[in-house]
């Protein structure tokens, strides 16, 4: 929404600022009028930038209420993923026999986990993040997509500490990337965009639809096993891999294990596929979410 600073003066010339303009004789107090944005294609991306101290301060909120008052703080980052890489290696590695194409199993599971829980976390706050910061929304004004961001930016703190493990594992294992790894940041955009497209629509619906936030632990779980989180790419029928790569997280994760695995190349169909999926959710959620957020005081 547009901000337009109404100055009503009954005597007296208007200028100099709001306690200037107040103190003339017969002033009032200016009015802000809050208005739908004017054009259809306003992202707001202006808005947020003119509002960015509030994002850091949300991040930096979201990161410390993670693991405010935890015994053993941050290294829940570290714990979380090696244990599920445990498990999986156990279950799917060894009793499955699931090949990893030619790299050790525990890499390629942590390899995948790794952009994974930055999109999964991603997803569980930013679906709630109108809902419970509803104190915020109905009292006073800031660019609501200030609020999704948000979510899908602080997972970025555990990213990092996860990516300094994932070094580790590498050099015990002896997998070292080549040249691909300057691509990672492109993946790693990738997953954010990824994610912050599926929030703006969830974080929307679940205003005046509850059940959205309810049913958000279930799509995150469903969408893992859908994903090659588990098991490579090259599982996946090479006539099925492009309309496989209509999930976009196919794409994360294939490029991900290229650029870090020292894979010859990529599946790039199901890079494709997915990059082009990305736009297509994330443009028409942007325009969804700032023609509804105008109501998001009103609902929540």
């Amino acid at each position: 929404m547009n901000v337009v600073m109404e100055p009503l003066v009954d005597n007296g010339p208007i200028g100099g600022d709001d306690a200037a303009v107040a103190s003339l004789p017969g002033a009032r107090k200016p009015t802000y009028v809050l208005e739908p944005p004017r054009n259809v294609f306003d992202l707001g991306v202006k808005a947020v930038w003119e509002y960015r101290e509030l994002l850091y301060f949300l991040i930096w909120r979201d990161v410390k209420v993670r693991y405010k008052q935890t015994v053993i703080g941050v290294s829940w980052v570290i714990l979380q993923p090696l244990l599920t890489t445990v498990v999986f290696t156990f279950v799917f590695g060894r009793l499955a026999d699931i090949p990893s194409d030619g790299v050790p199993y525990p890499l390629l599971i942590f390899t995948a986990l790794l952009p994974w829980n930055l999109f999964a976390s991603a997803i569980g706050r930013g679906g709630i993040s109108v809902v419970s910061s509803a104190n915020l929304v109905s009292k006073i004004y800031f660019p609501r997509l200030v609020l999704p961001l948000s979510s899908v930016l602080s997972p970025l703190v555990d990213f990092v500490v996860g990516f300094g493990v994932l070094i580790g594992m590498s050099f015990w294992y002896r997998s070292f990337p080549g040249w691909p790894v300057l691509a990672l940041p492109l993946f790693v955009l990738l997953t954010l965009l990824t994610a912050l497209a599926v929030v703006l629509w969830l974080a929307s619906l679940n205003v005046r639809y509850r059940d959205v936030g309810h049913a958000i632990p279930f799509i995150v779980q469903l969408w893992m096993f859908v994903s090659p989180v588990v098991y490579p790419i090259t599982e996946v029928p090479p006539a099925w891999r492009f309309a496989y790569g209509l999930n976009p997280m196919a794409g994360v994760i294939e490029g991900f294990r290229w650029a870090l695995l020292g894979k010859s190349h990529p599946d790039f169909r199901v890079i494709a596929a997915s990059s082009i999926v990305v736009v297509i959710l994330l443009v028409p959620a942007l325009l969804y979410f700032r023609r509804t957020e105008r109501t998001f005081a009103d609902i929540v």
